[in-house]
């Protein structure tokens, strides 16, 4: 099977395979952003805005979209996988595509963290979560015209990213732009 950006085809066609992977990458990321409690320290040192989740709603909730973006890129691979009414160069074009905005998203995803809690830049957390949520937009785009399943699976993750885009906008505004020290923890 033909290479996306970064990564075997058949990993994508493995729903196990696909669901477990940014489940665990998201975990791993978490894990080293926190290994020495500094997640937690800052969570509860910020001005936070109005309807602000609890700290248990976060590992909760990226749990799941996780495993829903996950199972979104499987359905999306085996469905530009079979016999369609598209000739096969276009339908291998929108699946690479779709598999290379799929990672590209997982990466901007997944930088988020360390940029709001080791480097305390809410800033460019907040940039990063722009670029993210258009990355995602462009995802589901293809998706929407390509295989709706895969779009819908994406949609509580792409309205979870414009309240992640409010909470980090809050909280950078509230705590004018600078958390803790401002310098990265070793």
């Amino acid at each position: 099977m033909p290479w996306s950006a970064a990564l075997p085809q058949a990993m994508f066609a493995h729903p196990l395979v696909s669901v477990v992977t940014p489940i665990a990458t998201g975990s791993l990321i978490g894990y080293y952003t926190n290994r020495k409690g500094r997640t937690k320290q800052t969570y509860h040192s910020l001005q936070k805005p109005p309807a602000y989740p609890p700290t248990w709603a976060f590992p909760v909730v990226w749990t799941v979209l996780y495993g829903m973006m996950g199972f979104a890129i499987h359905h999306a691979t085996v469905s530009g996988t079979i016999a369609t009414a598209y000739p096969p160069a276009i339908v291998q074009d929108w699946t690479v595509k779709s598999q290379t905005l799929y990672l590209s998203q997982l990466a901007l995803n997944h930088l988020w963290m360390p940029l709001f809690f080791m480097f305390r830049k809410p800033a460019w957390a907040l940039a990063d979560l722009l670029l993210l949520s258009g990355n995602v937009a462009a995802l589901m785009n293809i998706w929407w015209k390509h295989d709706r399943v895969a779009f819908w699976l994406m949609t509580p993750y792409a309205a979870w990213l414009g309240m992640a885009t409010y909470l980090n906008a809050g909280v950078g505004i509230l705590n004018r732009w600078t958390i803790g020290s401002g310098r990265k923890e070793e």
